[in-house]
C-alpha cells in the first residue's frame, strides 16, 4: 500500500516538476514589462526623447507661424 502511494507521489512530483505550461507567457510578460520600463524611461526624464521631439515640434510650430503671417 506504502509503495503504491509512493510511486504515485513520485509520479505527480516527475510531471509537476517537467511541466512547462504558461512558461512561454511568462516570458512574453517579463518581455513587456522591458519594453514599456525602455520607453518609459526613453520618453521621460531630463534629455529624453520626449524633450527632443518637444523641442523638433516647437521649431515646426514657430516656422509655420511665422510662414503664415
Amino acid at each position: 500500500m506504502f509503495t503504491q502511494l509512493y510511486v504515485k507521489a513520485s509520479t505527480l512530483m516527475t510531471e509537476f516538476k517537467n511541466d512547462e505550461r504558461g512558461v512561454t507567457a511568462i516570458e512574453y510578460g517579463l518581455i513587456a514589462v522591458a519594453t514599456a520600463t525602455a520607453l518609459i524611461a526613453g520618453f521621460s526624464g531630463a534629455g529624453g526623447i520626449g524633450e527632443s521631439l518637444e523641442s523638433v515640434f516647437n521649431a515646426i510650430k514657430t516656422a509655420l507661424a511665422a510662414a503664415i503671417v
